[in-house]
């Protein structure tokens, strides 16, 4: 959780959270890429895709790291921090 309020009243790990699901429930919905993953108890969210990655969900996937920049930039680097790591 980001810190940031009581947990249920964390505004900032609400919006991570509804912004990710979005994310899956989307790529889900709109494509017909593969991929897996889930949302566990512990609040980690994971996803991978296992097929090749079409112009659509790239578009997602912008809008999700959009999103938590916007985040990021709004509430700081203390609650939440955007990192990216070429695998």
């Amino acid at each position: 959780h980001a810190g940031y309020a009581d947990e249920g009243e964390d505004i900032i790990c609400a919006a991570v959270s509804a912004l990710a699901l979005n994310f899956f429930n989307s790529v889900e919905a709109f494509t017909e890429d593969g991929f897996e993953g889930g949302a566990g108890e512990s609040g980690l969210f994971e996803f991978r895709f296992t097929s090749d990655i079409s112009p659509e969900s790239k578009l997602l996937m912008n809008s999700l790291i959009l999103g938590l920049q916007n985040i990021e930039r709004d509430y700081g680097k203390s609650y939440i921090n955007v990192k990216f790591k070429e695998v």
